[in-house]
């Protein structure tokens, strides 16, 4: 029978050991903000149909949606349609083969994160 030879492996280093780039906190940033768009799409689906089914029952969507946590909600949920918007726009710029070199990439990626919270802002400010 065949001696089975054990390869010596690097074990793959921890986040603590990462320096963190920007690229990979736009990356991360691209998924967290596009579940919780899926969360505050639900609270808005709910809040509409509490609206079609009965008053005492839109009493309390509409109550959770007006409170603090619903304002707190809803003010993140734009935040993340802004930098999801512009991650996006980000995305299709480094599929026509630009910007993938790591000092535009990290530029670019700042520019969503700094751009998002601007937009974000002004749209609280209009609406």
């Amino acid at each position: 029978m065949a001696e089975v030879k054990r390869v010596e492996r690097p074990l793959s280093p921890h986040l603590q050991i990462y320096r963190w780039h920007v690229p990979m906190l736009t990356s991360i940033l691209t998924r967290i903000t596009g579940n919780a768009l899926i969360v505050s799409a639900l609270l808005v689906v709910w809040w509409l149909l509490a609206a079609a089914t009965s008053d005492s029952y839109f009493a309390v969507a509409n109550g959770v949606m007006t409170s603090w946590f619903g304002d707190l909600a809803m003010t993140l949920s734009v935040l993340g349609l802004w930098y999801h918007y512009l991650a996006g726009l980000r995305h299709l710029y480094y599929d026509a083969g630009k910007g993938l070199d790591l000092p535009t990439a990290e530029k670019l990626g700042l520019a969503c994160i700094i751009g998002s919270v601007v937009l974000t802002v002004l749209t609280i400010i209009i609406v």
